[in-house]
């Protein structure tokens, strides 16, 4: 799971790990190796720009399913605006490389996390490539909700629409695991 230790991330992989699956987390910080063993899984130190370590660290794993949770987002929401170029090259050059290790290692399965509202400019763009990324491999796209709960920019108060606790969407993010491609949309009615 590229992203094992985002708010999405440290939630899944536990899940993940009582299902049974070994679990590989994959952070660009060594500060961030105990967080991911803490949580269950092997931890590896890899930046999703640097394909050559990417591609050794997913063939040598050998996973049934690569996991794209990676965002570039700042902890104070009002820098959001400073982190987009960094959040949309996660979305486009992330994406691409992560694709290209999963084919080389064999993977049998891509599944990437995506927003369920239409970002304007850019960041739409970025969306979009994403998402028909994940869909020419019959990948499965992930379309989230505002996040909101512990670790979240909206802990305390609910977002606008549409909206998902973070903890219900990690639970409902484990039915990708079952699907054949395509998109799952994770919000509350």
């Amino acid at each position: 799971m590229a992203g094992a230790t985002g708010v999405i991330g440290q939630r899944l992989v536990p899940l993940l790990i009582s299902d049974g699956h070994d679990v590989a987390g994959m952070t660009r910080s060594q500060g961030k190796v105990d967080q991911i063993a803490e949580l269950g899984a092997e931890a590896v130190v890899c930046n999703v720009f640097d394909i050559e370590r990417l591609i050794t660290v997913v063939s040598s794993f050998k996973p049934d399913v690569v996991w794209h949770q990676l965002t570039d987002l700042p902890d104070d929401p009002a820098l959001i605006p400073e982190f987009a170029a960094a959040n949309n090259r996660i979305r486009r050059e992330g994406t691409a490389n992560l694709l290209e290790a999963s084919r080389v290692g064999g993977s049998s399965q891509f599944i990437a996390e995506s927003v369920a509202w239409q970002l304007p400019g850019d960041g739409g763009e970025a969306v979009a490539y994403l998402e028909n990324a994940v869909a020419l491999v019959g990948g499965v796209v992930l379309r989230y909700g505002r996040l909101y709960g512990p670790g979240t920019y909206y802990e305390l108060e609910l977002p606008g629409k549409p909206r998902i606790s973070v903890d219900q969407a990690a639970r409902q993010s484990l039915r990708a695991l079952t699907m054949q491609g395509g998109i799952l949309t994770l919000c509350e009615a």
